[in-house]
């Protein structure tokens, strides 16, 4: 059988159970490519599929889950009699430190948004107004940077406060409410973007440099390390990596739910709420998000401590 026509067998009698599965199903028609769209599942050797987890680069969780997806696809093959055995390595490499996000104090942020100006003399692609305007909105909206440079015209409604995110990581459509601080800066953006002149069509890019191209991730994330090594951000606990841009999202995240804590607010009826306005399908998603800084663990441990005293007044 073609490996194209089970992989489409074994997708359907995943979804039939109920799953999400188009992340897997995609990583799947990656394979399917690599490996040739008219290879049959019973010549794809060994040496192939270790090429494929492999990649370019060093052992990375991402080298996991590829195993993780062609195991349960080789495991259904196997099963069903469609091959005799398995082409993946029967060692499995123990997988590398989780990454641990950094996330920003209000003091690194002023930092940050206050540098945009001079962190660099040449300005010539993306401009300081932008490179702000960008970064305040991953961080008051705890968008993905490849949503924000995605966004059109259209996308920001500045009159209702309330931006569309179309096709996020996980191919869904969300709208993300803007509360009146991050609104103004939009808007103040929308109006610097206007005076330069750049198109006003529905379907342009919102954040665009300064000849009117849309702005990419890789752009931003180039003069984000500019910026944060001029503005002397660095982590000091020993981590692999430097502060990332990614980490706004995250920060987004924890400074949220540390300010329901301080307010007294419902967190654990807040969550799925926070959930879906990040864009995540499974609350866990989520819970990855929330690292457990001093200043979050501080308010948590007061939180319990107050119900722990509340119900042992009760009893």
């Amino acid at each position: 059988m073609k490996l194209k026509e089970l992989i489409a067998r074994y997708v359907a009698f995943r979804k039939s159970l109920g799953e999400g599965f188009t992340g897997n199903e995609s990583l799947l028609g990656t394979f399917c490519r690599r490996m040739g769209d008219e290879a049959d599942v019973m010549s794809v050797a060994a040496d192939q599929v270790m090429a494929f987890l492999a990649g370019t680069g060093t052992v990375t969780r991402y080298w996991h889950r590829k195993y993780d997806v062609l195991n349960g696809f080789y495991r259904y093959a196997i099963t069903r009699g469609f091959i005799a055995g398995s082409p993946l390595p029967t060692t499995v490499p123990k997988p590398p430190e989780r990454l641990m996000p950094y996330i920003y104090t209000r003091d690194d942020l002023r930092k940050l948004f206050g540098s945009t100006s001079s962190y660099r003399r040449d300005h010539r692609k993306l401009e300081p107004h932008t490179l702000r305007a960008i970064l305040v909105l991953l961080y008051a909206a705890g968008l993905r940077i490849s949503e924000a440079v995605g966004l059109t015209l259209g996308d920001v409604d500045l009159v209702d406060a309330v931006i569309t995110i179309n096709e996020t990581k996980f191919h869904k459509t969300r709208m993300v409410p803007l509360g009146p601080d991050l609104n103004q800066v939009m808007a103040q953006y929308a109006r610097t973007r206007n005076e330069a002149g750049h198109s006003q069509s529905k379907s342009a890019r919102f954040f665009v440099l300064r000849r009117g191209q849309g702005v990419s991730v890789q752009v931003v994330e180039q003069a984000f390390r500019r910026l944060r090594e001029y503005a002397g951000i660095r982590r000091t606990d020993g981590a692999r990596y430097q502060p990332r841009l990614h980490d706004m999202r995250h920060t987004f995240a924890v400074h949220r739910v540390t300010s329901w804590y301080q307010q007294g607010a419902d967190v654990q009826n807040l969550l799925p709420k926070l959930s879906t306005y990040l864009g995540h399908v499974k609350l866990t998603a989520t819970q990855v998000y929330l690292t457990m800084t001093p200043e979050l663990l501080q308010e948590a441990s007061t939180r319990f401590e107050h119900y722990a005293f509340t119900e042992g007044h009760h009893d």
